[in-house]
């Protein structure tokens, strides 16, 4: 967690001092722990918020302007509330700026200005979610402070509306769904479909969660990504001939999926629907071996997530597979697998404490070997989701 006393005194230095009081929140960043490109076919998906994230200070102005401010880059600029736009030139800021646009749709009029200070600790392109972390702390903030509700699942809609809209980058909710509703030792079985979630205990006792930056940054997502959405959906146009009413592949069963697969004509588009089926299938799989206690059996369906991303899904990269290959080499490793969009981004991994430090040196050592590229490993602990510190 960030130190405030610190961050008190760079809010400070940007915007000086007055009477009134500075507020603290926090929102995390995510993983998800199993249940990959499954989001935006309607199934299940299985993330957990971080502990570390984004900080957010902020106080209120007497004016209409919004100051917006970072630790992690020089640029800070002030807008006014009264025309807030869109413009590529502003980057980080734009999130923020999205969230304000989105209230302001929503029919919040704002009393204040604000003055808002953010720090991040999410890697940058690392795919734990930074953007959702600051569009989902700003609106918590923001809505506190205006003194109107603050439920967290409408938080997850704003937040994602004004990324696709806003923004222009279509994703699905679970990055902001985790972000805002995240609880402590728990993750979040999500039906992305209907929003009906479930928080399940994570105890995974002298296992931790290891995350493996590939530093890889992520050049193919957008047109990957794309690619993958309109092979699902001429899956789904194949399989009405058995299904009529079929409009999302998360609506199958594997039973149904394995009888009728045959409809599906190109070995590819049968491949990725293929991935998705199973993959939501390995989802409850997984939550059955939580509540069993079987966390090699998770670290198994971990393992298979990642293998069926390689095989059928095709998203992976030399990069990811050379740190999956790495870490499944090493003992007291249950499972490992690429974790968001791919082709880049990081790894996760469920690793006894006892080898914690092995794994760092073994994986970092082969994948750098393999790839000649340097890896970053954060030890992880599941935290709440977005929440007000001070």
């Amino acid at each position: 967690m960030a130190n405030i006393q610190a961050l008190t005194q760079q809010f400070i230095q940007q915007y000086g001092e007055n009477e009134t009081s500075i507020s603290v929140f926090h929102a995390p960043g995510r993983v998800n722990l199993i249940g990959e490109h499954t989001d935006y076919n309607g199934g299940y998906v299985f993330p957990a918020a971080l502990t570390f994230g984004t900080t957010l200070l902020i106080r209120k102005r007497a004016d209409n302007q919004l100051g917006l401010a970072t630790t992690n880059f020089p640029s800070s600029k002030q807008f006014s509330l009264d025309s807030i736009v869109f413009d590529e030139a502003d980057d980080w800021m734009n999130y923020p700026k999205g969230i304000v646009h989105e209230l302001q749709q929503t029919g919040v009029s704002f009393k204040n200005g604000y003055d808002l200070l953010y720090h991040g600790e999410i890697p940058n392109g690392a795919g734990l979610s930074s953007s959702a972390s600051i569009e989902v702390v700003t609106a918590y903030a923001l809505l506190t402070l205006e003194g109107l509700p603050t439920d967290t699942v409408k938080i997850a809609l704003l937040s994602q509306k004004s990324e696709n809209e806003f923004n222009g980058v279509k994703c699905g909710i679970m990055d902001q769904f985790a972000v805002a509703n995240g609880k402590k030792d728990h993750a979040i079985l999500l039906m992305c479909d209907t929003l009906e979630y479930d928080l399940i205990p994570f105890q995974s006792g002298s296992y931790k969660l290891v995350i493996g930056n590939t530093n890889k940054r992520r050049g193919l997502v957008d047109s990957a990504y794309n690619e993958r959405r309109s092979q699902c959906d001429q899956a789904v146009e194949e399989l009405k001939a058995a299904f009529p009413d079929l409009t999302l592949l998360g609506q199958l069963t594997l039973e149904q999926f394995n009888a009728n697969k045959h409809l599906i004509k190109e070995d590819v588009v049968r491949n990725r629907a293929q991935h998705v089926v199973e993959e939501i299938d390995r989802v409850l799989q997984s939550i059955k071996a939580l509540k069993a206690d079987d966390l090699a059996q998770f670290g198994q369906l971990m393992n298979g997530s990642h293998d069926s991303l390689r095989d059928l899904y095709e998203v992976t990269g030399a990069e990811l597979d050379a740190m999956v290959d790495a870490a499944r080499g090493v003992e007291g490793v249950l499972g490992s697998r690429m974790t968001g969009a791919g082709f880049g981004g990081c790894t996760v991994s469920l690793v006894h404490e006892d080898s914690i430090e092995l794994f760092k040196e073994e994986v970092g050592r082969k994948y750098t070997e393999a790839t000649g590229l340097t890896a970053d490993f954060y030890v992880c602990t599941i935290g709440n989701g977005v929440e007000q510190l001070v």
